[in-house]
């Protein structure tokens, strides 16, 4: 029992750790989402061409706010799907914050922005010209979902502090668990169950990064920071990580078979890049 007790506590300490940077780095990213709520729409409108970079410039923020609002926007036959997948496949949320909270991992941040932000840009623009002559259909602009899981009339305090509880369960939970995991198999075997050091490596990570929540980029750049995942496959798993804006776009695109299409497409687009990494 002594090694589970030593799990559990080493799982506290690691995660109170990041507690404070986690609260201060939501509160910055609270007061950006109040500023740019009102300009993003008209900012990602008004993009004609330069869809996809734009997209994808502004999907490295790390906040749900510009995936939600492309998700809205392609419903609305705004933007094109390259733009939309652009956006997707930038996409920061909390990896950003959790790499930034460990010591020596900058360079790792500016890698994985860099990295996100040119696979958005060349495969958005790479489905825009696949799918050029097969204009979007015109989609009647409906009612258009605002809710990403930040309800901004709660004050950034507040907002802040659900955010930074919720990630520190969330990580609380998964390092005691990997603790344990590691304690009773060994970094060796959990690797091994993990693919790791394999070209599908990355392929399960795409999968993983698909669920549309905070959890997955959490259990995405843990398993990295172990050294479990490589960058190959963590690059996979948060290029499908579109966070809540996949669910908005399921939520208020009907053509169900459109939005599974589009699923596909961000896989591949994640995969691809992620094998390529691997390999090389």
């Amino acid at each position: 029992m002594d090694f589970v007790l030593d799990a559990v506590l080493d799982g506290v300490i690691d995660t109170l750790k990041m507690v404070p940077f986690l609260l201060v780095a939501f509160l910055l990213l609270e007061a950006l989402e109040r500023y740019s709520e009102t300009h993003r729409d008209s900012a990602l409108t008004r993009l004609g061409g330069a869809g996809p970079v734009v997209g994808a410039v502004f999907g490295c923020v790390p906040q749900c706010g510009f995936s939600v609002a492309a998700a809205n926007l392609y419903a609305g036959g705004v933007i094109t799907l390259g733009t939309l997948l652009a956006v997707f496949l930038s996409t920061s949320d909390e990896a950003v914050l959790l790499l930034l909270g460990n010591p020596g991992q900058a360079g790792n941040v500016l890698r994985l922005i860099g990295v996100k932000v040119l696979i958005g840009t060349l495969f958005g623009y790479g489905v825009d010209f696949l799918f050029r002559k097969s204009p979007m259909k015109k989609k009647r602009l409906g009612a258009i979902c605002d809710d990403c899981g930040c309800e901004e009339e709660e004050g950034i305090w507040k907002a802040a502090l659900h955010h930074t509880v919720q990630v520190f369960l969330y990580l609380l939970i998964f390092n005691c668990l990997l603790n344990l995991l590691l304690e009773a198999v060994g970094i060796e075997r959990l690797s091994e169950l993990l693919l790791k050091d394999s070209f599908l490596q990355p392929v399960l990570a795409a999968f993983v990064g698909l669920i549309p929540n905070c959890a997955a980029s959490v259990v995405l750049t843990e398993l990295y920071l172990s050294g479990i995942l490589s960058f190959g496959a963590v690059i996979s798993g948060l290029l499908s990580g579109a966070g809540v804006g996949l669910a908005v776009l399921f939520r208020i695109n009907k053509n169900f078979r459109e939005n599974l299409k589009i699923v596909g497409i961000l896989l591949v687009c994640a995969i691809v890049p992620g094998i390529i990494l691997q390999l090389f």
